[in-house]
Parts: structure tokens; C-alpha cells; sequence
């Protein structure tokens, strides 16, 4: 590459970056750019004519050269001679291929043409929520005029392609003081002969749209609020919502586990409170970025914010049964034989007035994704309701785009989940040792995890190591506190949708003979561990039973409670009720699919916070050895002569939850290398 053209494509990923950090300007993942330059063809050395551009899957705001395709436009500009014509267009995405130049990249996206058959050396398409304002409302080539005059040109709509490319391309050409157009139900094209002026076309297009729809609107589009549908004070809106979740959450697993995300955002509320909302919602939404991720229409409750909860639940699995009757209806009436399976019929998007919007997807990120779409989308509603009436491309083209064989072969090259995807777990005492690997692992093979700990700060600094709110969320929590207990699986619900993989981990561990053990010593531990491990399962079940889709629960017992071992009453009999616990809740919650299984380790030294905290010192004394020489103490005394570390408990865990055991449960697994008299009988 030569210097000139790493300048071309750095301008290029700049200029990507500032587009795509301003929600207003694009959605997440949403649109792309691109430039053209010189560069030197290896093979001949002779200049040859290139078109970076933002390939296939990518998002602008965090794009990297890795995300460019780089094509050879001689090459991809003769496609043009070989066009079968628009019933045939799709053929042309496996030709983008042969025009591909050197190699890496990435895989060409679908609106290659636009900006390839453009004259123009830099081109932006962008999906901002003013431009899709006027590109779906129902006199938008009018509005656009009006706005814009000759400077932006509309384009009706057309599925994206290399008919569209060829569309824009003609009207460029026929409109040579044009700087842009608005696509009838898509988003917006600008372009430019430099990258800034590019930009700067692409922000003219935005910041003018924004402005026209303010001054021009009318002042409430959506209409007047409906009396008990206004939002919910704070703290009842919260509970609210933490209650339906794991509700919701079941429902929108019907088909295939999913993972949640809510949001009660001012946009999304007042939108609820409004009289238009159920009419808009049920036209869908219209930009294919968006429909792709929120389904052609959300699930929308129809009653007041202050139902009775009891009436909300049972209302939401009526609207849910339609909802879903409703979608392969909609299948049948477009598919044809070539047409891929319908890919499931539950809702991407669930609406309840006055409390928020749940957004569902196959991991976190996606369902948060959805979510903003949709804010998106009413983004989108309000500019149209302002200035005209909203009016979505037909729903045949919307299903035309949803199962779209391009769309069907981008879900093909997704690679496979990992063994936990779609998992929500909740591990206690994570901030340190064994939760804290346990949580790690957990992360590692797929799931999404609230780190729960008495130390705030620990488990805040577990989240930020496993990747932030979308793969795990910190809550401080005491096992011994109902409320605490209680308002940790909120917090699990409102970030994740609910909870299906529970470890009781948290403990504590005081070893005295039984003559210097106080009943506060016995109190602490049994608190903590036989009382703090019940609360929390018992909470565990009316969420995984809330959801209906089954659950694991995992004890974290110990050796201690099979093995007698010396000045060890308190712990080894506190131990001893949690693994009694395993058995009776496997016995009880079977029948709702929720699987209990227990942990038993031994002699986890290294990375133990029990151990570090005082533990250590003392069963050293116990057994006459060093404190730092305990872990090699417990490993010759194993059949296997090896140390027990944190990750080989949490390997243990994710053995139990992970698929391959689906159908154990009531069982204990020692992790001990080995201890001959802890063996199960």
C-alpha cells in the first residue's frame, strides 16, 4: 500500500468514526462509506483504480481497515454490461467477489454498487433518523422538495441492490448540483469529491432534515396522553418492570432462548403515553436496518400503566398467542418455495405503557441493539407524524428484505453459539477466588453474568474485567438479607431479562474446636451459607419459574461436608445443610426443569479469598505446616497429588450446566484430586 493510499483509507476510517459516534447521523451498524483512489497494481505495476468501502456486517463508529472491502472499479463498473437485470440482482453480490483486490478484507456488503457505480470519489449512505422522517412519510418526495429545493433528490423506494446503485447513479448524473438524495423508506446517499466535503454534504443533509421537522412540525404528533398511560413514578416503574421481566423474557423464548435488555428512556415512555402509539406501532417499522432487528411490529400491552400486575401477566400471554399467530400468518401470506423457514414467531420488541420497553436478542448486545432500533423507529414516526403522516414500505417488501436470501447467507456465516450463549447467571460471593473464576469461566463460554458480592467494589471491578455491561453487571448483596437478596435479582432481570444459571458461592469460614466455637461463630456461618444459599435459591426459583423455561442451580459445597475433619464443627455442618439442600431442591424443583447439582472442592488455597482471609493461617496450624506450603500439603495427601485451584471448581460448574449433563441433577461432584474419605456413598 502505498503511502497516498494509506492516507486515502485513514481519512477514510476518520471520517467513518465521526459519522458513526453521533446516533443522529446513523444507527449502530447502520449504513457505510466509502472513497476511491489510485493505487499500484502488484502484478503490473501500472496505477489501478480502488474503492474502499465498509464491508459487510460492520459498524462506522468502530471500524478498522480490516472492515474495509477493497475493490479493483474497472472491474466492478463492467458489471454493469453483465446485469441480468433486477429480478436477477442478487446474483450480482457473489460477482462483488471477482472485483475484490488483494488480499484480507472484508466480505463486500449489499450496497457495494451504490457506491461504487456513483461518480463521485467519496460516498456516505446513512440511515438518520430525520432523513428515514421524510424517506417514510406519506408525501415525502413533496417534502423533500420543499426542503432541500434541487440540492437533495428523492429516490423512490427500492430494495437495496445493484438496481439501486444504478438509480442513484442516474440521478446524480442527471442532477449535477445535487449533493445528495433521501431514499423513499431507506435513509439518506451524500457525496463529494473530498472526504470533508463528503461529510460535511452528509451533515447538511441531517442537520437541515432535523431542522425542517422541528420548524414545520406539529407540536404533539403523537396526540394527547391517554389517561393511565403516563409514566409510572421511578421506583414503581422499576419494580414494575422487574416483576414482568422474567415474564416477558419466557414468552420471547418460545421459539429459542433469548437474552433481554430494558430500557423506561423519556422517548419510549412518552411515545407509550400518547394516543397514536398503538396505531403507529402496528404499521411497523420501515428502514430495513430496523426491521431486520425489531420484527415487522413489537408486541404492545394494552392496558393502563396501574393494571394489577396478576392482569398484566395474563394479558401479555393472550397478546403473545395472537402475536405469534399473527406472524406466521404474515409468513405464509408472502413465502413462496424458495422462501427460507420461518425463522421463529415470537417478538423482538415488547411495549408496556408507563413502564418501558423490553428488547430481546440472541446475546445482550443484540437485544440492546434492538432496543435502540427502536427508539429509532419512533424517532422516525414522530418526524413523519409531524410534517405528514408515517407510512412504512409494504409489508411485502418487508418481508422480502426479512427473508431475503442475502440476509439467510449473512445468518449462515454467524459462526456457532458457545455452549452458554443466551444463559443469564448470577454468581455469588464473585468479587474474589472461586466466584470470581467461576464468573470468569461462565463469561468465557457464552453467558452473561451479575457478579454479585458483599464488597461493592470487588464485584464492580470482576464486571469491568469480564467486558462491561454487556457481559456482566456488579451488585452488592448480602446472602443473608431477604431485601438485598431480592433486589439482586432485580437488577439480574432489569439487565438481563431474568436469571437461568444460579452458584451459590458465598462463605465464610471459621475454624475453631468445638470447645472454642461460640454460637456466634456457629450463627455467622450457618447465616451466611445453609440461610444465605436457601434465600437465594428460593429467589432463584420464582424467577426461573416466572420464565417457565427451566434453570440450573449450583452449590458450592465442600469435602467438609462428607469428611469429618478436625476443629471444623461450624463450617463442616454448615456444609453438610447445603448439600442436603442440592438434594431436596432437585427432589422439588424437577418438575419445572430447574436441575440442582452441588460442588464439592477441597483444599483451594491459591486465589481462595476464605483462605487469604484467615482460613489458611488456621488449618496450617491445625495440620502443622507452613501457611504458604498448605496447598502443597492438601495435594500429597490427595490420590492424585495435585492442587485444587479456582478454575478447576469453576470447570466443574460449567461441566454441570454446560449441555452435556442435561439430564443430571441432585448430584454432587468432588473436586478435591481425590480425597478417599470424602468419597460419596
Amino acid at each position: 500500500m502505498t503511502d497516498a493510499t494509506h492516507e486515502r483509507v485513514s481519512e477514510l476510517l476518520a471520517r467513518s468514526h465521526r459519522l458513526g459516534a453521533d446516533p443522529r447521523n446513523t444507527n449502530y451498524a447502520g449504513g457505510n462509506t466509502s472513497a476511491k483512489g489510485t493505487d499500484t497494481d502488484p502484478v503490473t505495476g501500472q496505477d489501478i483504480e480502488l474503492m474502499w468501502v465498509k464491508g459487510s456486517g460492520g459498524d462506522l463508529g468502530t471500524l478498522t481497515a480490516g472492515g474495509l472491502a477493497a475493490l479493483r472499479l474497472d472491474r466492478l463498473r463492467a458489471l454493469t454490461g453483465v446485469y441480468p437485470g433486477v429480478d436477477r440482482e442478487d446474483e450480482m453480490v457473489a460477482a462483488f467477489d471477482y472485483c475484490l483486490h488483494g488480499k484480507g478484507g472484508a466480505a463486500p456488503s449489499i450496497d457495494t454498487a451504490m457506491h461504487g457505480l456513483v461518480e463521485a470519489a467519496h460516498v456516505d449512505h446513512l440511515h438518520p433518523d430525520s432523513g428515514i422522517a421524510l424517506a417514510c412519510a406519506a408525501d415525502g418526495e413533496a417534502l423533500t422538495k420543499e426542503c432541500f429545493g434541487n440540492q437533495v433528490v428523492w429516490v423512490p423506494w427500492r430494495r437495496p441492490g445493484f438496481q439501486l446503485g444504478l438509480d442513484i447513479a442516474a440521478v446524480k448524473a442527471a442532477n449535477p448540483a445535487a449533493i445528495g438524495c433521501i431514499l423513499g423508506g431507506h435513509g439518506i446517499t451524500a457525496w463529494g469529491d473530498t472526504s470533508e466535503e463528503c461529510e460535511r454534504n452528509s451533515l447538511h443533509i441531517i442537520r437541515t432534515a432535523e431542522a425542517f421537522l422541528e420548524e414545520r412540525g406539529k407540536a404533539e404528533p403523537f396526540g394527547p396522553v391517554l389517561d393511565g398511560y403516563g409514566p409510572l413514578p421511578e421506583a414503581e416503574r422499576k419494580a414494575r418492570a422487574a416483576a414482568l421481566a422474567p415474564v416477558v423474557r419466557g414468552l420471547a423464548s418460545t421459539d429459542r432462548p433469548q437474552v433481554g435488555h430494558f430500557t423506561d428512556a423519556d422517548v419510549v415512555l412518552d411515545f407509550l403515553a400518547r394516543a397514536e402509539h398503538p396505531r403507529l406501532a402496528a404499521l411497523g417499522t420501515s428502514c430495513p436496518d430496523h426491521f431486520l432487528r425489531t420484527k415487522v411490529r413489537p408486541l404492545v400491552l394494552d392496558l393502563p400503566a396501574g393494571a394489577p400486575l396478576e392482569e398484566a401477566v395474563a394479558r401479555l400471554k393472550e397478546l403473545h398467542a395472537a402475536y405469534r399467530e399473527d406472524y406466521r400468518a404474515y409468513y405464509e401470506r408472502h413465502a413462496d418455495a424458495d422462501s427460507p423457514a420461518m425463522r421463529g414467531a415470537d417478538p423482538a420488541i415488547v411495549l408496556v405503557p408507563g413502564v418501558g420497553m423490553f428488547s430481546f436478542g440472541k446475546d445482550k448486545q443484540t437485544a440492546r441493539v434492538a432496543g435502540e432500533f427502536y427508539v429509532n423507529a419512533i424517532n422516525v414516526m414522530r418526524g413523519a407524524e409531524a410534517v405528514s403522516s408515517y407510512a412504512p414500505i409494504e409489508e411485502s417488501e418487508k418481508f422480502r428484505i426479512e427473508y431475503w436470501e442475502l440476509e439467510e447467507a449473512k445468518l449462515r456465516r454467524i459462526p456457532a453459539p458457545k455452549p452458554l450463549a443466551t444463559r443469564v447467571a448470577l454468581v455469588t460471593g464473585a468479587g474474589s477466588g472461586i466466584g470470581k473464576a467461576i464468573a470468569h469461566r461462565l463469561v468465557a463460554e457464552g453467558a452473561c453474568v451479575v457478579v454479585a458480592d458483599l464488597n461493592a467494589e470487588g464485584a464492580a471491578a470482576v464486571a469491568e474485567e469480564l467486558g462491561g455491561p454487556d457481559k456482566a453487571v456488579a451488585v452488592t448483596v448480602d446472602v443473608t438479607s431477604e431485601e438485598q437478596i431480592a433486589d439482586a435479582f432485580a437488577a439480574a432481570s432489569l439487565a438481563f431479562g431474568g436469571v437461568d444459571l444460579v452458584v451459590n458461592n458465598a462463605g465464610i469460614s471459621i475454624s475453631k474446636p468445638l470447645l472454642e466455637t461460640t454460637a456466634k461463630d456457629w450463627d455467622l456461618q450457618h447465616d451466611i451459607m445453609a440461610r444465605g444459599s436457601f434465600l437465594v435459591s428460593r429467589e432463584a426459583a420464582r424467577v426461573m419459574t416466572a420464565q417457565g423455561f427451566g434453570g440450573d442451580i449450583v452449590y458450592i459445597a465442600s469435602k467438609n461436608g462428607v469428611f469429618a475433619g478436625p476443629n471444623n464443627i461450624a463450617y463442616g455442618a454448615t456444609k453438610a445443610d447445603q448439600a442436603h439442600q442440592v438434594r431436596l431442591l432437585a427432589a422439588e424443583l424437577g418438575e419445572h426443569g430447574i436441575r440442582v447439582n452441588g460442588v464439592n472442592p477441597d483444599g483451594v488455597v491459591r486465589g481462595s479469598g476464605i483462605f487469604a482471609g484467615g482460613w489458611g493461617a488456621k488449618r496450617a496450624a491445625v495440620y502443622g505446616v507452613e501457611e504458604e506450603k498448605l496447598g502443597e500439603f492438601y495435594a500429597q495427601r490427595t490420590l492424585l497429588k495435585r492442587e485444587v485451584l479456582p478454575e478447576h471448581v469453576a470447570g466443574a460448574v460449567f461441566a454441570l450446566t454446560g449441555g452435556d449433563l442435561s439430564h443430571t441433577t441432585g448430584l454432587h461432584v468432588p473436586v478435591d484430586a481425590g480425597v478417599a474419605a470424602a468419597f460419596l456413598r
